[in-house]
């Protein structure tokens, strides 16, 4: 038995990175998937999953449009019959620009994919959990939400809103049965990040990316997939409105020079 055996689960943003990474590892450990992305790499996603012996379905949607997300969610209770846990994992960065050269237009589209895209999420899959008497609801914020200079203004912001949202609606929630979590990933190598990895490839500096954490790496999608898996399960019945650094423990320190051994 998997760990989310029969689950009937939705991942957003499960085209590449950690939604993917999320999407297989749901599939793996037993639940039926709703891979939702608006890009056409979703499919590619869904076919990994149904070679490997799992069952996913595709559906290609706006995570920050209210009738796509009122479109994924009634697709995956039109295939799966409900909707147990939800990861609303969808997001962009819009790059690094100075604070007086960025555009209202800019984070306006930041905040609409980011947090109005998980707000969207919660808002319409929540009846049914509330319904059902039980559900998981797991967003992805970031490390960007919690200190300053782990991402841009816009992004930072957006993610430190993700944090805010989940507190607020696990308390909105009480006594439901339904639960929400966030996670927030450190410096992850995914098609968000890459170019701070070509970058430092580029420079010859590879090996001096995540330094700044006791860990001493950057991380990869996987890591953050095994605490969706986790937030997702019935093993986190007891936890509810948390934010979860995983980031090799870069939040927990103050800036430091790298002592040599």
């Amino acid at each position: 038995m998997g760990r989310l055996q029969d689950k009937r689960t939705i991942v957003t943003g499960a085209g590449s990175g950690i939604g993917r990474a999320s999407s297989k590892l749901y599939a793996k450990e037993g639940a039926q998937v709703l891979c939702v992305d608006k890009s056409e790499a979703v499919h590619e996603t869904v076919e990994m999953i149904t070679k490997a012996g799992g069952r996913a379905v595709a559906v290609t949607a706006d995570a920050g449009s209210e009738a796509d997300v009122k479109g994924y969610i009634s697709r995956a209770v039109k295939e799966f019959g409900g909707v147990d846990a939800i990861y609303a994992n969808a997001g962009i960065s819009g790059g690094y620009v100075p604070i007086v050269e960025q555009t209202v237009e800019q984070w306006q589209e930041i905040l609409r994919v980011n947090l109005i895209g998980p707000f969207l999420a919660i808002k319409h899959v929540v009846p049914l959990m509330v319904a059902q008497k039980k559900g998981a609801i797991v967003c992805t914020a970031s490390v960007a939400g919690i200190r300053a200079n782990a991402g841009p203004t816009p992004y930072s912001a957006s993610k430190a809103g993700v944090i805010s949202l989940v507190q607020v609606t696990a308390n909105e929630l009480y006594g439901t049965g339904v639960r929400v979590n966030a996670i927030c990933p450190g410096l992850i190598e995914t098609g968000m990040t890459k170019p701070i990895f070509d970058g430092a490839r580029a420079r010859g500096s590879e090996g001096k990316i995540g330094q700044l954490n006791p860990t001493a790496r950057y991380g990869h999608p996987e890591e953050i997939a095994a605490m969706a898996l986790f937030l997702a399960s019935d093993e986190a019945s007891y936890v509810n409105g948390q934010a979860f650094p995983v980031d090799g423990g870069l939040t927990s320190t103050l800036p430091f020079v790298t002592r040599k051994a």
